[in-house]
């Protein structure tokens, strides 16, 4: 029997889901949302899920609203009575809790994965976390893609000479040695300490810049304190240009006005998080192609191994 497929949105992630939609072939399912005067909300599919395979697409960014639509979105399916559930979250917010790095202080990412798993997913699919053993948080089958697929079409584009990769932290150091081994280009890695979350006490620089196209590699943008840091070093060190790319633009707080005097020439991003407002630095490139094609492949039960580059 030809399983039927069905997608939903979250309110806040509509934009690039109807973009996977379309990519994929398909109209998004229309869902209601009965509010309360109090703030509750319920959603309401308008149509039978019995049966189906149903992607319930929205990224969990800030509103914690964002996160609960998705968590009743799919346990609304489940008691609906459809067969597959994959939740698909192209930016799995949290995720920079993973661990334990005080005493008593809760690990958010792995609450989360249990809330989704009991909630009825079946599969989730997701792009760039910022911790990878965070797939082990969940005991169902977990779609980790990478925007490197994306980017370094883009990079090739550019067709500049001496490129370099960097990254704007130790944390970043392994994402930078992929693109740099992938391009054939060298790496310079930029140590950082902080004072607390989001403010930089200092920071240096690990290799030689001078007279380089550096390219600066994320997972994501949030305050951008650490990304223009980085790239007001890297240029006052002697480097030719400047760029950044990161998949998830968080962009909270000044960071509009921090990447706009600094030294970045471009800061490439995805659609995985609606932009609040504009920037002439941004370039986004849209993650809704490949979305599409590994969600195509996982109804037909077909290998996604060649959706990744890195």
């Amino acid at each position: 029997m030809n399983q039927k497929v069905l997608f939903f949105s979250t309110r806040s992630g509509l934009e690039l889901s109807k973009k996977i939609a379309k990519h994929y072939g398909k109209f998004l399912g229309k869902v209601r949302f009965l509010e309360f005067s109090d703030g509750e909300y319920t959603p309401c599919f308008e149509q039978s899920v019995r049966g189906s395979r149903v992607f319930l697409i929205g990224s969990t960014f800030p509103p914690v609203d964002n996160l609960m639509e998705l968590l009743l979105m799919c346990d609304a399916a489940r008691r609906a009575s459809a067969q597959n559930i994959t939740l698909v979250i192209p930016y799995f917010g949290w995720a920079r809790q993973d661990h334990k790095d005080q005493p008593r202080t809760p690990i958010a990412a792995k609450l989360i994965a249990n809330l989704m798993v009991a909630s009825g997913a079946k599969r989730v699919m997701t792009m760039d976390l910022h911790a990878d053993q965070i797939q082990g948080f969940f005991d169902i089958p977990v779609d980790h893609l990478y925007a490197s697929r994306i980017f370094i079409d883009y990079i090739k584009k550019l067709n500049m000479d001496q490129l370099t990769i960097a990254s704007p932290d130790m944390g970043g150091a392994k994402r930078a040695r992929s693109y740099a081994g992938y391009l054939g280009t060298d790496v310079v890695i930029c140590y950082k300490e902080r004072k607390k979350a989001n403010e930089i006490e200092f920071m240096n620089l690990i290799g030689n810049v001078k007279n380089k196209n550096i390219i600066l590699i994320d997972d994501m943008v949030d305050t951008a304190g650490t990304l223009t840091e980085a790239a007001n070093l890297i240029k006052k060190q002697g480097a030719r240009s400047v760029r950044a790319i990161a998949t998830h633009p968080v962009l909270s707080g000044n960071s509009y006005e921090k990447i706009k005097n600094s030294d970045l020439e471009e800061l490439v991003i995805t659609d995985t998080i609606p932009l609040k407002g504009k920037n002439g630095k941004m370039k986004v490139l849209s993650c809704a192609s490949l979305f599409a094609e590994v969600m195509h492949s996982v109804h037909n039960d077909e290998s996604i191994s060649n959706k990744f580059i890195i």
